[in-house]
């Protein structure tokens, strides 16, 4: 079983009465199906959170649901599914192999493929492509957006689900994939067969520019995700605003919600030069916490855009900067999730989402369920992604009007 956790905790559990002992079966006597709800049982047994298990004796638990009737995969993953639910924790679950690998890749911040994002046209159901990314094969080989996929490596896409087709053309880098591509237009002359060679993707979660108001440069940096990546993304655009004259920033979490702890950690650490990040509490209540970094990618005044999507590593970074004195937040409360899941892979390429401890802010503040309130509310009606920094755009008009006011409306320590 491979683990991807923070911390690990183990808590074993001896049962002594003087009539009564329990007796299992051995090992060899279980199913596979029953072998993966007992590893799901387990992982949860020595690292949830919450050591009362939502008030319920987590071993009888055990002992109900392992006498269900579980005769295939399927049977399987609704018993842990029912299982994990009496934890009454929304964030705690069971992620099917797709579900899985999905989480894997937009966290990884890159993956191996040729590189499409892709859909099913709901008129002709077929296969067709949003976009090739930037630089990636399919692009050097010319697909275009809304081109169909006819064929993978000879497989008619027809028969294919989308998890499917994007399955086929994820692998190995430097591995042939081949494709058959056809215009929106369906004219048979426009079908092509194209050989693509499978290579690094880059994710890239951070949009960057520069805006100039008045005798003022403000560089504007948009994080969508909390990927392996972003720290490093984050840091190339900001030193690319700053190559440019950028003498103040706005970093946009809007609708961010979340992703990887240590991509917070490390990108509050850009940017605070002193004082604690977050502290963390696990099931023992044990307190522990990170520290800033001397060495920041800037100085700057900073405002950071919030709202009730800003979730997660978004909020351990917006509560870094708040609480510190270093970023000024403008827009609306944010969602509130003040707990820490870490990422547990069973046997069958399935996972498990656990909740394994919860996080206070540098100022000891429990945000679960509560939210951040920002320095500045600004309440604003939904707006599309290209009324994003527009006049129609109120919370990011307002961090403009507080970076170019004469005062300085934030200390970098």
């Amino acid at each position: 079983m491979v683990k991807k956790v923070f911390w690990v905790t183990l808590l074993v559990f001896v049962w002594f009465t003087s009539s009564l002992f329990w007796f299992t079966p051995s090992a060899q006597a279980f199913t596979e199906e029953q072998k993966l709800l007992l590893q799901s049982w387990r992982i949860v047994n020595q690292s949830y959170v919450d050591e009362t298990f939502n008030h319920q004796n987590w071993w009888f638990v055990r002992q109900k649901f392992i006498k269900k009737p579980m005769r295939d995969r399927e049977e399987s993953y609704q018993a842990i599914e029912e299982m994990l639910a009496l934890l009454d924790d929304p964030f705690t679950r069971l992620l099917r192999p797709e579900q899985y690998h999905s989480l894997q890749v937009n966290t990884s911040g890159e993956l191996s493929g040729v590189g499409l994002q892709i859909n099913i046209d709901p008129e002709t159901q077929l296969i067709e492509v949003v976009s090739p990314l930037a630089g990636s094969p399919a692009e050097l080989a010319g697909i275009k957006p809304r081109d169909y996929i006819l064929e993978i490596d000879g497989i008619d896409t027809k028969k294919l689900t989308l998890d499917e087709a994007a399955a086929k053309m994820r692998g190995t880098i430097g591995t042939k994939v081949s494709v058959t591509v056809q215009s929106h237009n369906l004219q048979p002359e426009t079908i092509r067969n194209l050989d693509l060679i499978r290579d690094r993707i880059s994710l890239n979660p951070v949009t960057a520019n520069l805006d100039n108001h008045g005798n003022k440069s403000i560089g504007y940096v948009r994080l969508n995700q909390f990927s392996a990546n972003a720290t490093q993304e984050i840091a190339h655009a900001v030193f690319r605003l700053k190559q440019e004259g950028a003498e103040a920033y706005i970093l946009d979490l809007r609708n961010n919600p979340g992703g990887l702890l240590q991509a917070g950690i490390e990108i509050a650490r850009l940017w605070l030069q002193e004082g604690t990040i977050v502290y963390t509490v696990n099931r023992q209540g044990t307190l522990g916490n990170f520290e800033s970094n001397p060495e920041v990618i800037s100085k700057a005044p900073l405002v950071l855009l919030v709202n009730q999507g800003t979730a997660s590593a978004s909020e351990i970074l917006a509560g870094a900067l708040q609480d510190n004195g270093r970023a000024l937040l403008v827009g609306e409360k944010t969602f509130g999730k003040g707990l820490i899941q870490s990422l547990f892979e069973l046997p069958d390429g399935s996972g498990l989402a656990v909740t394994v401890a919860k996080y206070e802010t540098p100022n000891h503040t429990d945000i679960n369920k509560l939210g951040i309130q920002p320095d500045f509310v600004v309440s604003q009606e939904p707006i599309s992604y290209d009324q994003i920094g527009t006049d129609a755009d109120l919370q990011y008009q307002r961090a403009i009007k507080l970076l170019t006011q004469d005062t300085v409306v934030a200390k970098a320590s």
